[in-house]
Formats: structure tokens, C-alpha cells, sequence
């Protein structure tokens, strides 16, 4: 195996993972965006965003991570207040405005893809003109979408940008903004993000990588959920404690599914997506379970009763699935909306945390946003 293939071998679990704490932060949109902004808001609670090692993130997770990472110095520095400033603020105003509509719209009238006018709403709102180099050295970042050409996880991070069929691009001055437009480049309306590199970027070609120029220009990207729906592969085989948070949607029961060829290739592209993101969440809790690895995972369609915590935040299974409900897009949504779902996380990151990884940790006083409660 070439040093590529051993490092995605490990990705996957197949070596001995370090002494690291790993987050995941699934996709789901802005529904993801918010309910991960509960979960980071009871970890910086904790003052346990210190104790990271790395951040992977897919999709809607990706926006809040690029926050969270340009945030990062005032995070250590001022704690949860520098929190609910430099990172729940920003993503509640981007949460406030509707952004795939606008950019099919765009993409269609003005020249670039609609997946490029996605980053310029990204840029504008966000991450301005800030770049991978804008990140921290430590924890590593690391932002994933999949690349449509060789089927391949593609990463960014400070330190690289790497598709271990094709190879790496050192210290990448990648736009921040298109690293998170690439990760959640929704397919098929927001898809492909067409990444403008040029083969003399990349490092000399390693055996066994594709070293065509077609491969190392123009590289066609899509969401990172395509690959791995929850930021995982970049965590397990790494870190000996993993922290998953899984805001993804849910595959709809019917009774009647469509028998035309469009709409049941749809549904036959959910039920895969349900049926990896389903072997996935097995293998996480299994392991916490067994007490192979540490960590914690927690989602939004969790009853929060199976945590068996009689001290848990009141937090009824019928609003939470109201708000596992809502649809993954990047579509504007109201703030009492926007306050339960940061609820939700924050509370269900809690009983996760306490359940399996510091049952220690002081029980919360109350939801981030009291007035809103749950629903």
C-alpha cells in the first residue's frame, strides 16, 4: 500500500488511534448549523473545546466549523462569552437569510456555478476574504466534500488539501468560503463546486496516484456527506475519544414509494444515504457501549430519555422530532426556530457527555435560550 492508502486504511479504523478528542459535525443544513451551535455551546460550557484535537466536519456542519475555527483564538482566550459573540451570533445571522433559492437564482443569471454563488454568500456573511491559512494550527480543521471524479473523500485543512487517489496541494491559500461551499454542496441543485487548482499545485505525483492534468484542474466537488454523512472517517481511526454530533434527516415511511424512474431514483439514493448513516451511528455507539473507545454521540432525532438521566433537560420526544423535521436546506428561519434548535443541541450534547464521557460534568442551570424552551 502506498502512505496515502495506509492513511485512509487508518482513517477507517483499521489501525491503533491516539490519545486525541475528535468532533464530528454532520451535514443537515441550516438545521445542522444550529443544532451543532447547541452542541459546541455545552462543550465551550465545559471549557472542553480545549481538549480537541480535531474537528471534521460535512455539509452544514462545515459552516459552523469555519466559524468556529476563525473564532477559535478569542474562544481560548474569553471562553463561552467570546462563544455566543464570534460563533452563535454569525450563524444565526447567516441562519436569518435564504441562500439556496437566491443562488439557483444567481447561478443561473449571473456567470459561475450555482455552487460558486453559494461561497459568495458564504464570503459576504461569514468568512470574507480569510483563507485556509486563516485557520489554527491546532486542533486541525478539516473540512471534507467528495470528489464526483475519482469517488474519493477530499479534505481540506491548513496543512493540505489531499484526495489520497489524486494527491496534495501543500499549505493551500484556498478561500475558507469555497472549502465550505465544497462541503456542502448539496446534490443535485448546489452541485458540483468546481475547485480551480492547476496540476502544478500539487506535489509530484506518489505510484499509484493519478498524475493526469484532467485530474489536477477544474476538480469537481460535492457534498462531503456523499461519502461520509458524518464527518467520521477523518476522527476514528485517529483520535481514542470521539464526540459525534448527527443533525442528518430522516428517510420518510411510505406506503406508496413513486415507481417512476426520476422520484424512485430519489428515494432509492435516501434509503442508501439512511442505510450508511444508520452502520455508521452502529459502529460509534457499539464501541462506547463496549467501552472500546471513549466519547460520546448524540442526534437530533434522539429521545433523549435513552440517555437514562434523571436530571437531563426536559426536552419532550414530540417537539424534538418536529425539529429533527425541519428541511435540510439553507433557507431563512425564524429565531424562535432557530433558539429551539440550538436548544436541542445544547441539550442533548449534554445528556450524551454525561452519559458516556464525563459524568462528572455539572448539570446544566437551563436551555441557552429559556424563553424559547424546546418548542
Amino acid at each position: 500500500m502506498i502512505p496515502d492508502q495506509i492513511s485512509d486504511a487508518l482513517a477507517q479504523g483499521t489501525g491503533d488511534p491516539k490519545d486525541g478528542v475528535g468532533l464530528c459535525l454532520s451535514g443537515g443544513g441550516y438545521r445542522a448549523m444550529l443544532f451543532h451551535v447547541g452542541s459546541l455551546w455545552r462543550l465551550a460550557e465545559l471549557d472542553a473545546l480545549r481538549d480537541l484535537t480535531r474537528i471534521s466536519s460535512v455539509s452544514g456542519g462545515s459552516i459552523t466549523a469555519g466559524v468556529l475555527a476563525l473564532a477559535w483564538p478569542k474562544l481560548l482566550a474569553e471562553g463561552l462569552p467570546a462563544f455566543i459573540r464570534d460563533v452563535a451570533g454569525p450563524v444565526r445571522k447567516l441562519a436569518s437569510v435564504t441562500i439556496d433559492e437566491r443562488a439557483i437564482l444567481g447561478g443561473i443569471v449571473l456567470p459561475g456555478s450555482i455552487s460558486a454563488y453559494v461561497a459568495r454568500a458564504y464570503a459576504k456573511h461569514l468568512f470574507g476574504d480569510a483563507t485556509l491559512q486563516h485557520l489554527p494550527e491546532e486542533p486541525r480543521f478539516i473540512f471534507n466534500a467528495t470528489n464526483l471524479e475519482t469517488g474519493s473523500l477530499f479534505r481540506f485543512t491548513r496543512r493540505e488539501i489531499r484526495d489520497w487517489r489524486v494527491g496534495r496541494i501543500p499549505a493551500p491559500e484556498v478561500k475558507l468560503a469555497d472549502a465550505v461551499a465544497a462541503s456542502s454542496a448539496f446534490p443535485p441543485i448546489l452541485s458540483p463546486f468546481i475547485l480551480d487548482v492547476a496540476p502544478g499545485d500539487f506535489d509530484d505525483p506518489l505510484p499509484g496516484e493519478l498524475s493526469a492534468d484532467a485530474f489536477r484542474s477544474d476538480i469537481s466537488l460535492t457534498d462531503g456527506g456523499v461519502y461520509d454523512n458524518l464527518g467520521l472517517q477523518q476522527v476514528w481511526g485517529r483520535c481514542r475519544t470521539v464526540l459525534v454530533s448527527d443533525a442528518g434527516g430522516h428517510i420518510a415511511d411510505d406506503p406508496s414509494p413513486p415507481g417512476d424512474w426520476a422520484r424512485q431514483s430519489t428515494r432509492v439514493l435516501e434509503v442508501i444515504d439512511q442505510q450508511v448513516r444508520n452502520l455508521r451511528m452502529i459502529q460509534v455507539v457499539g464501541s462506547l457501549k463496549e467501552k472500546k473507545r471513549l466519547g460520546a454521540f448524540w442526534s437530533v432525532r434522539t429521545d433523549i430519555a435513552d440517555y437514562t438521566l434523571a436530571d437531563a433537560l426536559a426536552c419532550p420526544v414530540e417537539e424534538t422530532t418536529r425539529l429533527a423535521a425541519v428541511p435540510t436546506r439553507l433557507r431563512r428561519l425564524e429565531a424562535r426556530q432557530q433558539e429551539r434548535l440550538i436548544n436541542w443541541g445544547y441539550a442533548v450534547a449534554d445528556a450524551g457527555i454525561r452519559r458516556y464521557w464525563q459524568p462528572q460534568a455539572a448539570i446544566p442551570a437551563g436551555f441557552p435560550y429559556p424563553e424559547a424552551g424546546i418548542g
